[in-house]
């Protein structure tokens, strides 16, 4: 049995398609981040972007994404390693520290479900930023909670 094309191709060696396969479509890289201006210490909120589809955790236009007027970020091989307010989920972020793919993972079990049941997407978990007052209330990754 062949080993399958993550574990066998370089991040920059695979096709675009194979590349696309790569995202398991949690929805966490469309959460609006905080940076602390110190420590550069990435802070995750639950506020999405406004093109997320809270249940489905997919952009509601993707081929448009770029020009949507969001801040939405095209994820190249060539830049993976400035991408590092990167989900440490993210399949991008594992493969490219030489690591494996979690055991949830659509390519592994053929279902976006086992990511859900595992709780690694935002479905139903965001709010949107004309609902926030203060951004920091909504930070999910706060040192102090």
């Amino acid at each position: 049995m062949s080993k399958p094309f993550w574990e066998t191709t370089p991040l920059e060696a695979m096709s675009e398609e194979q590349w696309e396969s790569l995202c398991d479509g949690c929805g966490k890289c469309c959460l609006h981040k905080l940076m602390d201006e110190d420590s550069d210490d990435v802070y995750y909120t639950n506020v999405a972007c406004s093109w997320l589809n809270s249940d489905t955790c997919s952009c509601k236009d993707y081929m448009n994404r770029f020009e949507s007027g969001e801040e939405c970020l095209k994820l190249t091989r060539d830049k993976i390693s400035e991408f590092n307010w990167l989900p440490e989920t993210c399949a991008y972020r594992l493969l490219s520290q030489g690591d494996t793919l979690p055991q949830w993972h659509p390519l592994i079990t053929g279902f976006k479900s086992a990511m859900h049941a595992a709780g690694e997407s935002v479905r139903n978990k965001v709010v949107y930023e004309i609902d926030v007052i203060d951004w920091e209330d909504h930070i999910l990754n706060h040192p102090n909670r």
